[in-house]
């Protein structure tokens, strides 16, 4: 497991070419295309290269244009929009084959204070609990067959949440699920390392979410899925081999389209990230 990891970070640690272009390799997780995460981290970082040390990461907006092969290199360039005095903008565009695959936009802002306000963390059990309901009744699947991929999900340990049938207060359903995140062993404590595999693991399972009120899978037969945009937000510090909960609810279904929301909180209840994705969601009919 620990290799698992140090092979994650070394992924993400994308080679410069010169001042703007960088390179970055894929992992084959087993789908036979590459990973939105691993783009994610790796543009992430790229742009963070070129922004230096004293501006940290606050949002990126990412669309996913083509599908990548991991068996070739994706070469990433990046535009210096802006650099500003408390802020700066970069746009990352990835490319394989000559073609984009991947563009987002990325802004970057000093260290400052200033009013504070959070939604809440949601009452959930913590992960020791969960391990220890886990040891006594066996294992219990995270409602997500991406954990079948092993490869993606290797260097993190995971504690799924119990889902909640129904709402005691309401009777509605609740389709919101849950999952403690860290990864399996200590790294070391440089910031954009844990915000790279912070956006790398963000888009575990998110848009399938989105499937839940449907009762369907992202395997399911004649389901057709795949990441149109990600956008996410860091709001305050964090350590990613911690345990940060991650809890992710569907928003809308709609025109072969889902978009779910996410949320990551620390043991303290602190949010330290939000994000959201939408996705194609389309049912295949006989025949097409």
């Amino acid at each position: 497991m620990k290799q698992a990891l140090n092979d994650l970070i070394k992924l993400i640690q994308v080679e410069q070419l010169d001042e703007k272009t960088f390179q970055g390799n894929s992992l084959d997780i087993g789908t036979g295309r590459v990973y939105g995460g691993q783009v994610l981290a790796q543009a992430l970082k790229a742009a963070q290269i070129t922004v230096g040390e004293n501006k940290y990461i606050h949002s990126m907006h990412a669309y996913f244009l083509r599908e990548g092969n991991h068996s070739i290199p994706i070469s990433y360039q990046v535009d210096i929009s802006r650099n500003g005095k408390s802020f700066s903008t970069r746009r990352v565009t990835a490319f394989q084959n000559n073609r984009p695959i991947f563009i987002t936009d990325l802004s970057f802002q000093i260290q400052e204070t200033g009013l504070e306000f959070q939604s809440s963390i949601p009452g959930v059990p913590q992960p020791e609990l969960i391990r220890k309901e886990l040891e006594t009744h066996g294992r219990i699947k995270f409602p997500d067959r991406l954990q079948n991929l092993v490869n993606l999900t290797a260097p993190f340990d995971l504690m799924p949440v119990l889902p909640t049938d129904n709402n005691k207060e309401t009777d509605k359903i609740q389709y919101e699920k849950s999952v403690w995140i860290k990864t399996q062993h200590e790294i070391d404590n440089d910031p954009d390392i844990h915000r790279a595999l912070l956006a790398y693991i963000s888009d575990y399972g998110l848009v399938t979410t989105s499937l839940l009120p449907h009762k369907l899978e992202y395997d399911s037969p004649a389901m057709q899925l795949a990441s149109i945009d990600h956008a996410m937000w860091f709001h305050r510090t964090f350590r990613v081999d911690e345990w940060l909960l991650y809890t992710c609810e569907p928003m809308s279904t709609s025109n072969a389209r889902g978009l779910a929301q996410g949320r990551f909180f620390d043991r303290e209840g602190r949010l330290v990230a939000s994000t959201t994705q939408e996705g194609l969601i389309r049912q295949i009919k006989k025949g097409e």
